[in-house]
C-alpha cells in the first residue's frame, strides 16, 4: 500500500523507460511474457541455494514487468487484455518463486517451513481474488486496494528476503513467516473493506 501511494513519483521515470524499449521490436504484451524467462532461471539457483544469482534475475524480471506497462502507455496500446495478461503472468511469477523455495532446503521455524511457504502462497493469491470476487459480486464499484501488503510490497519484501538468505537461510525463513502472517492480514483488511460498502 506504501508502494501504491508513490507510483506518480515514478512516473516520469517509467516514461523514460516506455521511450527507451519502445524502439525495440517488441510489443508490451511481448515484454510481459517475457518476463517469466528469467524467472524460471531464478528457480533453478534457488532450489540450488545460489540465493545472489535468483535475487538479481528476480530483480531482472520486476523491471521487464515495468517495461510492459512504461511501452504501453508510451505507445498508446494499452487495453484489457494486456492487463489482463499482466494480471496473469504476476500471479505465475510469484508462484514459481515460492516453488522454488519449496525445494531450496530452508530451516523450519516452530512449523516446517512449507507449512509457512503454503500460509503465504494462499494469502498473496486470497488477496488478488479478494480484490476480484468483490467487483465480481458488485459489493464495490471501484477496485477495492489497500492492506498491509499488496503485490509490490509483497515482492519487494521477498526480494530482500532472497537476497539476505545469501548470508544465513533463516533470514529468508523468518521473511516467509513475515509475509504469511502480513498477507492473511490483508485479505482480512479487503473482505472487511468490501462487506462494509454494502448497505444491506
Amino acid at each position: 500500500m506504501v508502494l501504491a501511494k508513490r507510483r506518480d513519483r515514478f512516473a516520469n521515470f517509467s516514461v523514460k523507460v516506455g521511450l527507451a524499449f519502445s524502439k525495440l521490436p517488441l510489443s508490451a504484451n511481448q515484454w510481459t511474457m517475457l518476463s517469466l524467462v528469467p524467472m524460471f532461471f531464478a528457480l533453478y539457483f534457488l532450489v540450488n541455494q545460489q540465493f545472489l544469482l535468483a535475487a538479481g534475475l528476480f530483480l531482472l524480471s520486476a523491471f521487464m514487468d515495468l517495461i510492459d506497462g512504461s511501452v504501453a502507455r508510451v505507445t498508446g496500446t494499452v487495453s484489457k487484455k494486456g492487463a489482463y495478461l499482466d494480471t496473469v503472468v504476476d500471479r505465475y511469477v510469484e508462484g514459481i518463486i515460492i516453488l522454488g523455495l519449496l525445494f531450496a532446503g530452508l530451516p523450519d521455524f516452530y512449523l516446517p517451513v512449507t507449512a509457512w511457504l503454503f500460509v503465504y502462497f494462499f494469502g498473496a493469491m486470497m488477496t488478488t481474488y479478494a480484490k476480484a470476487a468483490a467487483k465480481e459480486k458488485e459489493l464495490t464499484e471501484n477496485e477495492l486496494r489497500g492492506g498491509f501488503l499488496e503485490r509490490a510490497e509483497r515482492l519487494l519484501i521477498l526480494f530482500i528476503g532472497i537476497l539476505v538468505a545469501s548470508l544465513d537461510t533463516f533470514y529468508l525463513t523468518y521473511t516467509i513467516v513475515v509475509l504469511a502472517v502480513l498477507s492473511n492480514i490483508t485479505v482480512l483488511q479487503r473482505v472487511y473493506s468490501a462487506v462494509r460498502q454494502v448497505k444491506a
